[in-house]
């Protein structure tokens, strides 16, 4: 009789399992032992992040409500940490409004599953996202940037963020909340790895928008104001001159092709 041979226990994919909630932890661990995967356990935000940094799991099953820092804000650390950055995170909670799925999504979940789950369908999302890692797991890790410090992973997290929401910002302790730390740490890495202030990156960045939206759009100014985050056509006017040398009327037509 032809025997299958046993699949090595390094070769089992390894999910890392991010809850704060006992029974249902013992209830993942349980469905994820019956499927002979390898398993990690952390209890918030702050410890699934520094696991699946030493660990690199093969996938993350994500809670968002969870102490210390919450799902989301571990989501962004996770995506801007090198060494994690391809990991998917399947998010597993209650939290069901659109919007906290959109959140979850556009923070880098790869998977949105609500609470109370049925156990075949995390299942089946598991093994439609874990094929997709392992097929470029190796080659992910071979090209990894050189590790990142603490301060940079914060900058990365917190500019990913602030780039997305560039007409409207959270205020730097807003920020701070949604990349997991305090405002005075976020605002002394901006210093630190930027050179720059958190609200200098901010008006920075909406001004090079401004200035792409001007070139290769027929938006008028004040449209463009708006899009960018500026109060009035004014403001950004000045803001804009004091940046370029140009006011926003003339880099465009500076800016135009020549006939």
């Amino acid at each position: 009789m032809y025997l299958k041979k046993p699949v090595e226990a390094s070769e089992q994919p390894h999910v890392l399992v991010a809850d704060d909630r006992p029974d249902e932890l013992r209830l993942l661990i349980a469905l994820l032992k019956a499927e002979n995967f390898r398993i990690s356990v952390a209890f918030d935000g702050h410890q699934a992040h520094n696991r699946a940094v030493a660990a690199l799991p093969d996938l993350i099953l994500m809670d968002v409500r969870m102490p210390r820092i919450d799902g989301f804000a571990a989501c962004r650390l996770l995506r801007a940490t090198p060494q994690t950055a391809h990991i998917p995170i399947i998010f597993l909670t209650s939290m069901a409004s659109l919007s906290d799925r959109l959140e979850g999504l556009r923070n880098g979940g790869v998977d949105y599953v609500l609470k109370p789950f049925d156990a075949a369908e995390v299942i089946a999302r598991i093994h439609i996202h874990l094929p997709r890692h392992l097929q470029t797991v190796a080659a992910s890790r071979a090209s990894l940037d050189p590790q990142a410090s603490e301060e940079q992973v914060l900058v990365r997290a917190a500019m990913s963020y602030l780039l997305a929401n560039l007409a409207r910002p959270p205020s730097v302790a807003g920020l701070a909340q949604r990349v997991g730390t305090y405002e005075k740490k976020l605002s002394q890495a901006f210093r630190d790895v930027l050179g720059k202030t958190v609200f200098e990156f901010v008006r920075e960045e909406r001004l090079r928008l401004a200035a792409r939206l001007l070139r290769d759009s027929s938006l008028n100014i004040g449209d463009i104001a708006a899009e960018v985050g500026f109060s009035g056509a004014a403001n950004f006017g000045t803001a804009f001159r004091h940046h370029v040398g140009l006011t926003p009327s003339a880099f465009r037509e500076q800016s135009r092709p020549t006939p």
